[in-house]
């Protein structure tokens, strides 16, 4: 809910990565603050809103969810065209997902608004027994792009 006098602004947050990287996942919890432990696979893309109020400014989300399959790749700078933020993420326990996300980062890089606001999201952290990807790595990946982490 916004708050009496609060700024508000409308931003277009798109979340990339890979089949299963756990991105509708992420975007059910921020939005509902659900978990379901078998998400069915995203086709095509889904929308979602959220509304965040903070102190100076309420901010009005809309989230668009891509298909991670690479089938709808091509499909993708529809949904980042314009956009103000990107979270790219990745499965901690699947290497092959982090080299795709490096991969999105650069596409992102030469195709995306000069002004997006990228991040790298490593997911699935509840899995640390199978991790594939090492937090240095991750840590090189994030300095390279000049991510915060």
């Amino acid at each position: 809910m916004a708050r009496p006098g609060n700024k508000i602004i409308q931003a277009k947050l798109v979340l990339l990565g890979d089949m299963g990287t756990g991105k509708t996942s992420l975007a059910l919890r921020f939005v509902k603050g659900q978990f379901y432990e078998n998400q069915e696979p995203t086709i095509g893309a889904a929308f979602f809103t959220q509304v965040l109020s903070l102190t100076e400014a309420t901010v009005k989300f809309d989230i668009w969810d891509t298909a991670g399959q690479e089938r709808y790749h091509s499909l993708a700078p529809m949904y980042y065209r314009g956009a103000a933020a990107a979270v790219v993420v990745y499965d901690i326990s699947n290497k092959d997902t982090f080299a795709r996300a490096k991969k999105w980062v650069q596409e992102l890089q030469r195709q995306g608004s000069p002004t997006i606001v990228t991040s790298l999201v490593a997911n699935k952290c509840d899995l640390d027994s199978k991790r594939e990807v090492e937090n240095e790595v991750f840590a090189k990946l994030n300095i390279s792009f000049c991510f915060l982490f």
